[in-house]
């Protein structure tokens, strides 16, 4: 019997930041919100401002001059105008008065209008325009929300009350810690709780538990571990919930991706259990199905053997049964056929992991210039600012992985720099600090921020603070050897522009035997803040508690979540096309290799891309299968297949022309037939999408893609067509 695990993070790159459970001030998470003070006014008065006029204006690529007699000549022109518009000001609107004058960008002054009618300003004969004051927010905003879509999915920051709405989604994991503030039921209707009542509430209304020594062992489906509700939190975390992160209080309030969606703790690793057998697994998948689920998610994995297994066929007939289960693809790459079970089931909605672009840490200043130096609770951090040379340890021309002794007294009172890779963090910063190191910097191997690292759990742990720097940062470090190097004892939120950066471990395809395309579409999985209970924190007598995990299990919720909005959005929409919904509608040529950050476009790394869930909202036709895949070929064949994909029309109907791209070919060509379909709403039809290798094709993976446009030319789905030549 299969035993699986939940897939939090692959070794050497655990979770790097655990919240103190206290929150300060937090700012508001709007982008921008409608929204004006009426209370005070922005008035232009008529005469250009210094950058317009054609007395100040300065030259193209030049700025103003304001030591210049013109300029200063024309300011105070500007200036008695303002005079001028203050003496009316007494005279017709004596409460108005001026809060602030500009002449730079604008010739105006702003007005507290103390009852005072705008209309009444705007009637000045110096008057060119007055309007009412803006009022604006700081644009920090849920970056793994932004990634997706999802807020646009959702109508807007206004949509958030019923993303998800009556939705109820199954968390198959270690359970939900109910008291997290993610998961107040403020605000929710009276539910039929199941299970367990200690841990249920009207968010989280069913808490039950699986494992056949559940008698012996007393369990419950009390969240001992912390990876569910990490997971739930991605789902279906409360509207701008505030967080705080190791002091941080993060600039935007969390949000699931569907907040109003209801949760289930069906919990499969209780107590400090770590793996799961099938038996506990499809317990809770049933359970979860007959207490009335539509969505479940499993961020579980382990190995997949053969064409499939019995778990794997458990998720494709629940599929049938219309339940959609968003399932990780495992954390086992790079390589291709490292997808792992049940991830790997035809009609499971497989989860690849990219990146999101932030993280807490450190700012280590050096040679005039800040990096963003990520920590774990692994290895120490410094308690007060550290201030030493910088010492950049090499190996020839490399930076050196330190997983040999140095050279003893080579760091003494440095800041070692060495190169991540090789050998374990452990051995390296213990290498370091055995040759004097004061402090270790980690340089990333991959591309993207830097993340977490995790001790290898042996004994004689080195003991110095140790952090990891990216990648990008590398030749700039390397370059200021022996500089004045300062790690900075307080926290920092980092907000960057690495992206959908694919991650290393995300586990890729074909599927054994017969060479499926997975996973199916990829979400953000490295470097997701979301909540866990609170005995991780360092206070724990307050239940708000976060951290920031990454493996493809923190991929799966944001595909279970999405399939909750999509699933509110149209109840009628059978799981299939839910699902299709979600792949066939992700964005293209968004993703990167995870070495070099290089356009990635390999389908068994990406599927179908990143998901989109605005375009998954408005998907207007379904396809099954959502991947199109004819095996393998041996190369001195010569063969031709075809595989049949069911269209349906989810919208108004309509006429869609269908058509396949080639991206890789060497002797091997795709087709589909017909080319157009016409279909009324609701309705389905068939296209044949066929493979021919020639006889010698290369040895290689043939990939391409099926693409379904409107008879506007837009395409409103697209499928990975794959095979393989052996």
């Amino acid at each position: 019997m299969n035993t699986l695990r939940p897939i939090a993070a692959i070794a050497l790159l655990s979770l790097f930041a655990v919240s103190s459970a206290a929150i300060g001030a937090p700012s508001d998470g709007a982008t921008s919100r409608p929204g004006q003070d009426k209370a005070s006014a922005i008035v232009q008065l008529k005469g250009d401002p210094l950058a317009t006029s054609a007395k100040t204006k300065p030259p193209q690529g030049k700025k103003i001059d304001f030591n210049s007699a013109t300029v200063k000549s024309y300011r105070a022109n500007l200036s008695a105008l303002r005079n001028d518009f203050k003496a009316w000001l007494r005279a017709k609107a004596p409460a108005a008065k001026v809060t602030g004058e500009f002449d730079i960008s604008l010739n105006a002054v702003s007005l507290s209008l103390n009852g005072e009618k705008l209309e009444t300003i705007a009637a000045a004969p110096m008057v060119q325009r007055a309007e009412y004051q803006g009022l604006y927010y700081p644009t920090a905003d849920d970056p793994d929300l932004g990634l997706i879509n999802a807020i646009a999915a959702w109508g807007g920051r206004g949509g958030a009350a019923t993303a998800g709405a009556g939705v109820k989604v199954a968390i198959i994991d270690t359970g939900i810690d109910v008291t997290h503030p993610c998961f107040k039921d403020a605000g929710y209707a009276p539910q039929n709780q199941l299970g367990d009542g200690n841990f249920t509430n009207n968010k989280v209304i069913a808490a039950k538990v699986f494992n056949n020594k559940t008698p012996s062992h007393g369990y419950t489906a009390e969240a001992i571990q912390d990876h569910g509700t990490h997971v739930a939190g991605t789902v279906a975390c409360n509207f701008e919930t505030p967080a705080t992160v190791s002091g941080v209080t993060i600039p935007y309030k969390v949000s699931g991706v569907a907040p109003r969606a209801l949760l289930g703790n069906y919990n499969v690793f209780p107590g400090d259990v770590s793996n799961a057998r099938s038996e506990d697994i499809l317990n809770a998948m049933e359970a979860a199905y007959a207490d009335g689920f539509d969505v479940g998610n499993m961020s579980l994995g382990g190995g997949s053997h053969g064409i499939q297994d019995l778990l794997t066929i458990a998720v494709n007939d629940l599929d049938e049964a219309n339940m959609v289960f968003a399932v990780a693809a495992g954390n086992s790459g790079p390589g291709h056929f490292t997808v792992e079970s049940p991830g790997s089931a035809a009609r499971a909605l497989a989860a690849g992991a990219s990146t999101v672009p932030h993280f807490v840490g450190v700012p280590v200043t050096v040679g005039g210039g800040v990096f963003g130096a990520a920590s774990s609770a692994d290895f120490a951090p410094v308690k007060i600012d550290l201030t030493a040379p910088l010492g950049v340890v090499t190996s020839g021309t490399a930076l050196s992985f330190a997983c040999a002794a140095l050279p003893a007294g080579s760091l003494t009172g440095k800041i070692a720099l060495i190169s991540r890779g090789t050998c374990t963090f452990s051995t390296k910063i213990r290498n370091a600090q055995d040759a004097g190191a004061v402090a270790v910097l980690v340089v990333n191997n991959v591309a993207g921020d830097p993340t977490g690292m995790a001790s290898d759990g042996t004994p004689n742990q080195p003991t110095v603070a140790a952090y990891m720097v990216a990648l990008s940062d590398r030749a700039a470090l390397v370059g200021s050897d022996g500089k004045s190097t300062t790690i900075s004892a307080t926290a920092a939120y980092f907000s960057t522009s690495n992206g959908d950066i694919m991650a290393g471990f995300s586990s890729q395809g074909p599927t054994d035997v017969d060479f499926r395309v997975k996973p199916d579409v990829v979400a953000p999985g490295v470097n997701v803040l979301s909540s866990i209970p609170a005995k991780f924190c360092a206070a724990p007598a307050s239940p708000s508690c976060w951290a920031f995990f990454q493996g493809t299990s923190m991929a799966t919720p944001h595909l279970a979540g999405s399939a909750a909005v999509v699933r509110q959005q149209h109840p009628t929409w059978s799981a299939a096309a839910v699902r299709s919904a979600v792949v066939n509608t992700a964005d293209q040529d968004v993703l990167k290799t995870y070495q070099t950050a290089s356009p990635q476009s390999d389908v068994n790394v990406i599927g179908a891309g990143r998901e989109n869930l605005l375009a998954a909202v408005g998907a207007r036709v379904a396809l099954d299968p959502v991947s199109v895949s004819f095996g393998a070929v041996p190369s001195g064949s010569g063969q031709s297949r075809s595989v049949a994909v069911t269209v349906t029309s989810l919208g108004g109907g309509g006429s869609f022309s269908l058509a396949v791209a080639d991206v890789t070919s060497s002797g091997v060509s795709f087709s589909v037939s017909p080319s157009t379909l016409t279909l009324a709403a609701g309705e389905s039809g068939t296209a044949v999408v066929t493979m021919n290798a020639a006889k010698g094709a290369a040895l290689n993976h043939h990939q391409a893609t099926l693409s379904v446009s409107s008879v506007l030319g837009l395409e409103v789905a697209h499928a990975a067509v794959y095979t393989l030549v052996k």
